[in-house]
């Protein structure tokens, strides 16, 4: 990642995935830029740039508003000359989604999982593009949810479906500036967002006992096969999904 720029969304505290990515990149020589949405996260998340190294800068981003992430793309421009990497690390849905079952989401809370969780990579990569003019890596987080039915996951599931289809036509539209699209598909982590599932310990146990390599997944790993993916040496890899999940995708029972 030496001379690369990366911009990592979604850092929300030190045990979220979108940090250990942060972390791998800085660690791999990579000028990282952090965002946060509105003042309740900009101390937090200012902290967590520094801890990181003195260079890492955050810059406020709600990426349901266009106007901000226009503003994020000039101070981008106004400190380096090109973008190297993203990552796309946002998702949300209404608790309440998320703990009965999918047949009685609400159309309000099925269109604002969807704004956030899918099509805001979509509006990420638009305003960002223009800044890889050397060409780069855009790269978004998923989950099995997106191909399997996982209880209590409901309406992330579908918009995580979503997600992964953006990551395709995304891939298409801009492999021609040498643009690469991809998904990383991670196992169960106790992360903030992932409590807010219901009943997410049983999900972590089952994994553990029926994974390949039984066990549960390292966001160590996951922050690893991000470098990978914003790096050259993934430079041959676009429109895919990457399954760092200790192998429990490819099981049956």
């Amino acid at each position: 990642m030496s001379g690369k720029t990366a911009l990592v969304l979604g850092v929300a505290n030190r045990w979220s995935l979108a940090y250990a990515i942060a972390q791998a990149f800085v660690r791999e020589g990579g000028d990282v830029v952090l965002t946060y949405q509105g003042d309740r996260q900009k101390e937090t998340v200012e902290e967590l740039a520094a801890a990181l190294s003195k260079d890492v800068r955050a810059i406020a981003c709600n990426v349901t508003k266009p106007e901000e992430l226009d503003q994020l793309v000039a101070s981008i421009k106004n400190n380096s000359d090109k973008l190297d990497a993203v990552v796309h690390s946002i998702a949300f849905a209404n608790p309440e989604d998320l703990s009965r079952p999918f047949v009685e989401t609400s159309r309000d809370g099925y269109l604002l999982a969807q704004e956030v969780s899918s099509y805001s990579l979509l509006a990420v990569a638009r305003a960002v593009a223009p800044l890889m003019t050397k060409g780069g890596s855009i790269l978004t987080l998923t989950y099995l949810g997106a191909v399997k039915v996982v209880p209590n996951y409901n309406v992330m599931g579908v918009a995580k479906a979503a997600l992964e289809a953006v990551v395709r036509y995304l891939a298409s539209d801009l492999g021609p500036a040498n643009i690469r699209v991809n998904a990383i598909s991670a196992g169960p982590v106790k992360t903030a967002s992932a409590r807010g599932i219901k009943d997410f310990s049983k999900v972590l146990g089952g994994v553990a006992a029926h994974a390949p390599l039984r066990r549960n997944t390292d966001p160590a790993e996951v922050a690893d096969a991000a470098v990978f993916l914003a790096c050259d040496l993934g430079r041959g890899v676009t429109g895919n999904v990457l399954y760092v999940d200790a192998g429990f995708q490819v099981m049956g029972l």
